[in-house]
């Protein structure tokens, strides 16, 4: 057929016509081209793909020092300067040593200064991946017979816990103690979880982690918030108990709280009141203060200079037996190959770790692309944070992923690159080449303070859940039932069942999707919901029915439902009958019939109506989004079933996925014409085509014009 640009008027009706499709390349010539493409090499395709997986190489020729330098050096020391005792108490949550955040965030903000497609987003360390890891590590520590309670010098410790409590262990941990096999298990997790991540994005699944909706993340965080919280009351309160592991953690910890709150120590509780009292007012003063501060106070670093010199002129630790930091060397640690056989029994709890961290980045780094009108790359945003991952596991450093609350900082106090990383890095590095011994006596209750205020924002999403379940009470369920899993069982179990109760109220939608019968408004060519407006003028002697939803295999039976529910006809249990009726009054006719036979069969006839009240459905095929191989057989079903009661069944506004999906499937027939009698532009046009057919079939007609007018426009039935 030859290619139009425009319809083609026929009469006064308007025609459509079709394009000719070009010539479909075999799957092994579309292999081999791509391939050739894929495995051609050249200067410029060189270049392209070193661009594309260094981004910094590309926007660093278009850099502008006057106008981006100064946003960039000043968001970049703020957030070196949040970064700072953020990282120092993160170790808390991670079940490491604080020079180990340290590293995290240097080697982190590097990386992704190179590989991060994203202006504005932090990468660093993130409290819900710390928790992950932490558990892990509390974990393996229990297995290899430490007791992960002995997180610091405590009141009978007056030293550090570097490399410290050796004791006998397996082939090649010989002399490993408690915090070098921590660090190992923590290395081997995120070289496994990095892994994932730039595996997943060299198979092109940055859409993966699409599949973890925005109320499954707040759920999430809302349920890990609660856990984290309660993980660290026991550095508030100064008492030592167990660190519990497995399901129900957060209530068997928050059991043993209160079986211990006698044994509480005064200065960690007077400590905690009073640096969650300055932490909260200076948040508060902040969030206040936004449109007047250049830069957010630095409420965090002004805590816990202030609290390291009460504690170490007041000696705290060795008077009041409050737990401090520890000494906190400085420099870098040889680099060391993390552990293989380590590598092996985490594999399973990094798949989590790889989930979430690369949902977070990419949403994160999408949001704020929006924001700023630029684009990313989801795949390339997987690429940067996996490298984040693998590279620093070589260096003691453990699993990073974007974070809300610095990115948020970044953009607020100027940031227009990626740059302000590097700025970043090097505050970072300062501290860890000169500053860090200074912070050995601070209390570790000040650095709970600091993890528990970061939470308020995660905590306060629960405000939003009513607004949430009047706008979709199947997404307030799943934010619920991910909250609830992840505080009462464990953290893992809780993305679990948020991602698959996702799936499922997913599923459910398209499963049973609204159905409706539509009427005409006035004089218009337009039609609608008859039972949501009124006034409506349902067109005579035709159903249009509208299913907003896919057809398959899932809905096929509840599509049949609501189409015999709606108009009052079950055409396939009638048809069955009038079929089965014919049967058996034509073996009647062939037999000796008396008068008792012939009331039988009148009385059989009866059962089914020669007529009904509609001659045609119209089925507006616009939200019909797909067809499969049982959608497809319900619709052939249905027009034979229709076709045995003498009705018809036309489609209107099918897509071109829907048109050709009807085509393989031999529903249109075999020639144009077939096709044009079944399928319509509109729903208008489909009604009207309907009504004219049946005006013709009602005035006489010769027999010669009666086979013309069935063979050109009407179904057999109508003949």
């Amino acid at each position: 057929m030859a290619a139009s640009l425009e319809p083609q008027e026929q009469g006064e009706a308007l025609v459509l016509v079709r394009r000719q499709r070009p010539a479909s390349r075999g799957l092994l010539e579309m292999l081999k081209t791509r391939l050739t493409q894929s495995c051609t090499c050249s200067a410029p395709r060189a270049r392209a793909l070193l661009q594309d997986l260094v981004p910094a190489t590309r926007w660093l020729r278009q850099y502008s020092l006057r106008e981006y330098l100064a946003g960039d050096i000043m968001s970049g020391l703020v957030i070196g300067i949040i970064l700072v005792p953020q990282a120092i108490a993160y170790s808390l949550l991670a079940g490491l040593q604080p020079i180990y955040s340290l590293y995290t965030s240097f080697f982190a903000n590097l990386i992704y200064f190179l590989m991060g497609s994203s202006h504005h987003v932090s990468v660093g360390i993130f409290s819900l991946l710390c928790l992950m890891v932490g558990q892990v590590v509390d974990r393996e520590l229990q297995l290899a017979g430490f007791d992960p309670s002995q997180d610091g010098p405590g009141p009978r410790e007056n030293g550090s816990t570097f490399n410290s409590s050796e004791v006998v262990l397996g082939p090649g941990l010989q002399s490993c103690g408690r915090d070098c096999h921590a660090i190992r298990t923590a290395t081997a997790l995120t070289l496994v979880t990095g892994l994932y991540q730039v595996l997943m994005s060299v198979l092109r699944l940055g859409f993966v982690s699409t599949y973890l909706s925005q109320p499954l993340l707040d759920g999430f965080a809302m349920g890990a918030s609660v856990t984290i919280l309660t993980s660290q009351l026991r550095h508030l309160l100064g008492v030592r108990i167990p660190r519990h592991q497995g399901p129900g953690m957060v209530v068997s910890t928050w059991l043993s709280l209160l079986r211990n709150v006698g044994q509480a120590n005064l200065c960690d509780v007077v400590t905690s009141i009073v640096c969650l009292g300055v932490l909260l007012a200076g948040k508060e003063l902040s969030d206040r203060c936004r449109q007047r501060l250049r830069v957010p106070l630095p409420t965090e670093l002004l805590v816990i200079v202030v609290a390291t010199l009460v504690s170490h002129f007041g000696q705290l630790h060795a008077h009041f037996g409050s737990s401090v930091a520890g000494n906190i060397p400085t420099g870098f640690v040889a680099p060391q190959v993390p552990d293989p056989r380590m590598m092996w029994r985490v594999a399973l709890d990094a798949v989590s770790l790889a989930l979430v961290g690369s949902a977070f980045s990419i949403s994160l780094a999408e949001m704020f692309a929006r924001s700023h009108g630029y684009s990313i790359r989801a795949n390339q945003e997987l690429l940067a944070v996996g490298c984040c991952n693998v590279l620093p596991a070589f260096f003691h450093s453990y699993a990073t992923s974007a974070t809300l609350a610095k990115s948020l900082v970044k953009t607020a106090t100027g940031c227009r690159t990626q740059l302000s990383g590097v700025v970043s890095a090097a505050v970072v590095l300062l501290v860890l080449l000169v500053l860090a011994p200074l912070f050995q006596d601070l209390q570790r209750s000040v650095l709970a303070c600091i993890i528990v205020v970061s939470l308020r924002g995660a905590l306060r999403k629960v405000k939003g859940l009513p607004r949430l379940w009047r706008l979709s009470p199947a997404d307030a369920l799943v934010w619920v039932a991910t909250a609830a899993t992840c505080i009462l069982v464990s953290t893992e179990a809780g993305l679990l069942a948020g991602l698959l109760l996702s799936l499922l109220s997913l599923v459910g939608r398209t499963q049973r999707p609204r159905a409706s019968l539509l009427a005409r408004i006035g004089d218009s060519a337009f039609y609608e919901d008859a039972t949501e407006f009124v006034g409506l003028l349902p067109p005579p002697g035709v159903q249009v029915f509208r299913f907003a939803g896919p057809l398959y295999y899932a809905n096929k039976d509840f599509f049949l439902q609501s189409l015999y529910r709606l108009t009052g006809l079950d055409a396939g249990r009638l048809a069955t009958k009038k079929k089965e009726q014919s049967l058996e009054v034509g073996v009647d006719e062939r037999g000796p019939t008396d008068g008792k036979n012939l009331a039988s069969v009148s009385s059989k006839a009866r059962l089914v109506p020669l007529e009904v009240s509609f001659h045609t459905v119209v089925l507006d095929c616009a939200p019909l989004l797909f067809l499969d191989v049982a959608g497809m057989a319900t619709l052939q079903d249905l027009r034979r079933d229709y076709r045995t009661l003498g009705v018809a069944l036309l489609l209107a506004c099918c897509s071109p996925s829907v048109r050709d999906t009807l085509r393989r499937g031999g529903f249109l027939g075999e020639d144009q014409g077939a096709e044009d009698e079944q399928l319509f532009p509109s729903v208008h046009s489909a009604v009207e085509a309907a009504q004219a057919s049946h005006r013709e079939l009602r005035v006489p007609t010769p027999p010669s014009s009666r086979a013309r007018v069935c063979s050109k426009v009407s179904p057999p039935f109508w003949c």
